[in-house]
């Protein structure tokens, strides 16, 4: 067999990292354009990580000089496979003894949305943009992360693609939800035997049902948000929703919690905020119950929208 042509080493240790993907592509240039892409992603944020920048070339101009059109070649074109590349990079995670994953982490999961100009970006459209808070052309992925109170890194990520792409639109059978993607991302999780004590999620999957209950069958515990409108069945003048379970709760303020618990919640910048923590103990909820939904706010009284979580709950049935 004839051997292989050395390629351009990437710097210090970076190079042995590159080495254990060598195997995945078969091209010379495919494995000199791995290295500069990576080095691309750990250069210093001092710009947005464009392709000029990945390349370390100047702006608008440096995308027609080689380094550029040789990273988007390899990017766009070239005959690689990226679940190939991503199963390799939780292996390594998952061996070395300073990133491997334990059960006391997380699974987060969670979506990202970039805005795009046109209509010939793959799975580009108009929807929603979670990070933008509006409404716009963009890319929408689902993405999945484990985290620990030491460190974190991403696992997997499932492009959206927009009913508008179907012929039958959402009635098409190709057509997935976010939280269809979602549920898959935590099945393959399981899969490359990523552990964690919960899954955990903003309201938007924590609304539904189906995640909630697939989480359940496979015996995973989970902390997803709610909306404080979540409500269930009830007899008339009941009640029958998590923000009416607050309000009925007893508040006198600091002094006269009630059922109010404080909680110290440190902040990355340093500073910590006193929070009041309830637990709702209505319909399906309780302490003695399989389910448990806490509240977690600044002002019991109030409840801020954008300093109260409706948590639910569930222990890791595994």
């Amino acid at each position: 067999m004839t051997a292989r042509r050395p390629v351009t080493p990437a710097p210090g240790p970076l190079e042995t990292y590159c080495q254990q993907f060598d195997a995945l592509f078969g091209k010379l240039n495919q494995r000199e354009s791995f290295r500069r892409y990576i080095e691309g992603v750990l250069l210093p944020q001092e710009r947005n990580k464009t392709l000029t920048a990945l390349a370390n070339t100047e702006p608008v101009v440096g995308a027609q000089q080689p380094p550029a059109q040789n990273l988007q070649w390899f990017l766009s074109e070239s005959t690689w496979e990226a679940e190939a590349l991503t199963d390799r990079r939780i292996a390594l995670l998952c061996a070395d003894p300073l990133t491997a994953p334990q059960a006391q982490g997380v699974l987060v999961i969670d979506e990202h949305g970039d805005r795009k100009w046109g209509t010939k970006t793959a799975h580009v459209g108009r929807q929603y943009l979670a990070n933008l808070g509006k409404t716009d052309n963009g890319v929408v992925s689902v993405t999945s992360l484990w985290a620990d109170e030491s460190l974190y890194y991403p696992l997997h990520v499932e492009p959206y693609m927009p009913a508008s792409h179907f012929a039958r639109g959402k009635a098409d059978p190709g057509f997935r939800t976010k939280r269809q993607i979602a549920t898959e991302l935590v099945g393959r999780a399981r899969t490359a035997g990523i552990p964690c004590r919960a899954v955990v999620a903003d309201s938007f999957y924590g609304e539904d049902e189906s995640l909630r209950q697939q989480l359940r069958t496979w015996g995973l515990g989970y902390v997803l948000a709610l909306q404080p409108s979540h409500c269930w069945w009830h007899l008339e003048g009941t009640i029958g929703s998590l923000q009416e379970a607050v309000e009925a709760a007893p508040w006198g303020g600091p002094e006269w919690p009630g059922a109010g618990v404080p909680v110290a919640r440190s902040f990355r910048d340093g500073h910590s905020e006193t929070w009041w923590v309830l637990e709702v103990a209505a319909g399906p909820y309780g302490p003695e119950k399989p389910q448990r939904v806490l509240v977690a706010t600044t002002d019991p009284r109030t409840l801020p929208s954008l300093s109260t979580w409706y948590l639910e709950r569930v222990m890791n049935l595994e």
